[in-house]
């Protein structure tokens, strides 16, 4: 199990010090969400600003400063564990990342927050367990997917995430453009450059396999699944899965 220690969100508007002589006894986590802050670890000092997450391990000097007249807002949380110990080493984890603020990760971490304040009779532990690996690994792509390394333009990645999020719905590539602050003919461009594959054909991935799980795993009818994962008929439904795997749906529901 993952044993997390203090899990809150703070706000200061006043001057602010807190420091770890000795070095820090556990892992922390430190996402900024609001105006700025200084942190210094070991010995080199960071402003940090919106979207900065600072990941640390135990025996790292930590040292956190806000001046007067600076508000500041970050999520926190300090852990340890051997889960968190195998997932720290199996990749490098850069001390000061910058990431794209996820309403998603955010959400988790207020889930956090939450069961950290239930009363010991009411603690679900392996909730809490469960809640921080998901963290663990939603911040780890969120700073691969960010890093100057990787291997696509970060616009690119936003689209695709905008697409895995809609594409059960009637979504039109005005959308992703907008999303983006690109043209269209600029965004369509980027991603079947970088992604290999439309739009169109990456959202029809998405809506196939939504609809292979429904087929497998609930008693819709196939006209149902065909509006539910976006296809908005039966016909075009029928179409794609038929060119994706030489079969109809039908035939491949019974065939399950």
């Amino acid at each position: 199990m993952i044993n997390i220690g203090l899990c809150s969100y703070s706000y200061h508007t006043k001057q602010f010090y807190s420091l770890h002589k000795d070095g820090l006894t556990d892992y922390l986590f430190r996402l900024q969400t609001e105006g700025n802050a200084l942190i210094v670890v070991k010995g080199q000092t960071y402003s940090i600003e919106k979207g900065d997450l600072l990941l640390l391990k135990p025996g790292q000097h930590y040292e956190l400063k806000i001046e007067e007249g600076q508000n500041s807002g970050d999520y926190h949380l300090f852990c340890r564990g051997e889960w968190i110990d195998n997932w720290w080493d199996r990749s490098n984890k850069p001390s000061v990342s910058r990431l794209e603020l996820d309403e998603k990760i955010l959400a988790i971490w207020r889930h956090l927050i939450i069961e950290g304040r239930r009363p010991p009779s009411e603690e679900h532990k392996e909730l809490k367990d469960y809640l921080m690996k998901v963290m663990c690994l939603s911040l780890e792509r969120a700073v691969n997917e960010t890093a100057s390394s990787f291997s696509r333009p970060y616009v690119v990645t936003q689209m695709m995430r905008y697409i895995e999020e809609h594409a059960l719905t009637s979504f039109k590539i005005e959308d992703v453009a907008q999303q983006v602050g690109l043209s269209v003919s600029r965004s369509v461009h980027l991603f079947k450059s970088n992604v290999k594959k439309t739009m169109i054909e990456y959202a029809q991935e998405i809506r196939l396999s939504a609809a292979i799980d429904q087929m497998k795993y609930t008693s819709m009818t196939l006209e149902k699944i065909a509006e539910n994962c976006g296809f908005g008929s039966y016909a075009y439904f029928h179409k794609t899965f038929k060119k994706k795997f030489k079969i109809s749906p039908g035939v491949y529901r019974q065939n399950e």
